[in-house]
């Protein structure tokens, strides 16, 4: 762990002359290794746009972000998503404290704008964060909302929200500390110190550390073998998945045992089993 103070997000106006807060492309490129001009079936890659702001994470950016991510989910062919932060200091640096400051307990309860926080965490593909330089505040709280997290060698980690006089309050407490465990979770919360890429390895907070020029590359390549397989499959383990952290052991496992058994009403289920009889690659309908 190293003990930095967030940095400070350039001023910029909310609404950014309206343009565009996060760049989807959909099909992904491939990674640099792929042949030029090649796309990744079945992967979008988000970006969020605002580099000037180290990408802070504004009500209007988080409500396009969800709307964008609402929409590939609701797409057939759309498999997994990765998110990234525009530029290479930046995955998020927090959220937008100008517009934050003059907010009170009841505009935030009745303003409606934190929902943005519950549609992504609602979405049921894949999501997969590479990270590049901070991910602070609400930026860790994002790329710990995604499923798997990919870390350039120069990221950083961390919920310093108490040196703001508040607390983590899109997840951080509760996603930080089923990651990383209570005492460390602890620790980094109530200091507002930062975790390294290296670090948050070796807790489990993240999948794998790569070289900072290699970090999308890394998690489009992790998200294309994802899109590769049964996509009814992937949900309903994601799924599943999720439910081992937030029920009981007895709950997980019949809610997991249904899953199951309701997979095998699917066609991904016979083409499966039949191409692995058959000793031939399977071709995967979604259905």
């Amino acid at each position: 762990m190293t003990d930095t103070a967030p940095p400070e997000q350039p001023p910029t106006d909310a609404h950014e002359g309206g343009r565009a807060l996060v760049r989807v492309a959909f099909p992904a490129a491939a990674p640099r290794s792929a042949a030029p001009a090649a796309t990744l079936a079945g992967v979008a890659l988000l970006t969020l746009d605002r580099p000037d702001a180290l990408n802070a994470l504004s009500f209007d950016l988080l409500d396009e972000l969800a709307t964008a991510l609402e929409r590939l989910d609701a797409d057939p062919a759309c498999r997994a998503i990765v998110i990234t932060g525009g530029g290479d200091r930046a995955f998020a640096a927090g959220a937008d404290i100008r517009e934050l400051a003059p907010q009170t307990s009841t505009s935030l309860a009745t303003g409606g704008r934190f929902g943005a926080w519950d549609r992504v965490g609602a979405i049921g593909l894949p999501l997969i964060a590479a990270v590049r330089g901070v991910a602070l505040g609400g930026g860790c709280e994002l790329a710990m909302a995604c499923d798997m997290i990919v870390a350039a060698e120069d990221a950083a980690f961390g919920q310093p929200e108490i040196r703001l006089g508040v607390m983590p309050g899109a997840g951080g407490t509760q996603r930080l500390t089923r990651a990383i465990g209570k005492t460390r979770a602890m620790e980094l919360i109530l200091t507002g110190r930062t975790m390294s890429a290296a670090a948050a390895e070796a807790h489990g907070l993240i999948n794998r550390v790569v070289p900072s020029d290699a970090t999308v590359d890394a998690a489009l390549e992790l998200a294309g073998d994802i899109a590769a397989m049964p996509p009814l499959a992937v949900r309903a383990a994601k799924a599943a998945v999720l439910d081992a952290s937030e029920r009981s052991l007895s709950d997980g496992l019949a809610r997991e045992r249904d899953a199951f058994f309701r997979l095998f009403d699917t066609q991904d289920q016979a083409e499966g089993m039949a191409a692995f009889t058959e000793k031939r690659p399977p071709v995967w309908s979604g259905r």
